[in-house]
């Protein structure tokens, strides 16, 4: 593989694909893990959402590329070291919004899936230029791109999406994009740095305070999922529930890696450690076991 191919798929940034397996929770909460036309669909979607997540990651860094080049971290993306041009990734950006929607429509004809990514590409083109500036509403645009994966996924294997599932995913959502702030806002304490942005209108004691209100909710109605989960699954016993002590763990120790991280990037966060990997991993085999064990007895 060329160096210049290397840095194009660099710029798509494949590493937060990972974000985008949120599609794939209304096809396993649902029991249609094992359906092949489901699954194939809810595949092809989440390729579709990739390509359109990378888009505007690219549309992200052609807005930015000036500041990017004076951050320490950022001034190390392909567009800010000039690797890639900005005419190059401007084709490129174009190219993954047309295959975006082609594979698609491939995945489900339905105008109502096309929407949500059309949605998806309006709020984070919107963010990128000028949203992330604005505070809360910065949050609240980060919120919503989760949310969508969920409304997305679900559409696509035609499942309600449980009003607790809805809640835990918006207060997880909210305390992932409130922690990125906080160590962003933190770093630039530590080292006396210039505090500008949508930065210079938070507090470390706000965004502490709120964090911690929204970890303590996300766990509360994950147990209560737990409970009253999506109406295809039958569970008399509520042994679903019994994950609810995986979860604490690790949202404890995600916490606790954000407390002594530079920056509180979810996927950096998820990528670095091998413990907070081995947890999540562990909570998904058990889930998924759970649900679908009995059909193997």
């Amino acid at each position: 593989m060329s160096f210049a191919t290397k840095e194009l798929i660099r710029l798509c940034r494949p590493k937060h694909w990972i974000k985008n397996f949120l599609i794939f929770a209304p096809l396993i909460f649902s029991g249609s893990l094992f359906n092949q036309n489901d699954f194939m669909t809810v595949c092809a979607g989440w390729v579709a959402f990739n390509f359109m997540a990378s888009a505007v990651y690219i549309f992200n860094d052609l807005n930015d590329v000036d500041t990017d080049r004076k951050h320490e971290i950022k001034k190390n993306r392909p567009l800010a070291t000039g690797t890639v041009s900005s005419q190059c990734a401007k084709i490129l950006l174009l190219s993954l919004i047309c295959l975006a929607f082609l594979i698609n429509f491939l995945a489900s004809c339905e105008l109502a899936s096309a929407g949500l990514l059309l949605t998806y590409l309006v709020i984070n083109l919107f963010y990128s230029s000028g949203a992330k500036k604005i505070p809360l509403l910065d949050i609240s645009i980060l919120v919503f791109g989760f949310l969508i994966r969920i409304f997305y996924g679900a559409l696509l294997v035609r499942e309600n999406v449980s009003v607790w599932l809805y809640l835990t995913v918006t207060t997880m959502a909210t305390y992932l994009g409130l922690g990125k702030r906080r160590n962003e806002l933190q770093k630039r304490i530590d080292n006396n740095h210039e505090i500008n942005g949508v930065l210079k209108f938070y507090t470390p004691d706000f965004l502490d305070k709120n964090m911690y209100m929204c970890l303590t909710l996300t766990i509360a109605f994950y147990a209560l999922w737990t409970i009253f989960p999506i109406p295809a699954i039958s569970d008399a016993d509520n042994i679903r529930i019994w994950t609810v002590p995986l979860v604490l763990l690790i949202c404890m120790r995600y916490s606790l890696l954000i407390e002594a991280k530079t920056y509180a990037d979810p996927v950096d966060v998820l990528t670095s450690d091998k413990v907070l990997m081995g947890l999540v991993v562990a909570y998904g085999i058990c889930l998924t076991g759970l649900i679908y064990g009995k059909n193997f007895l």
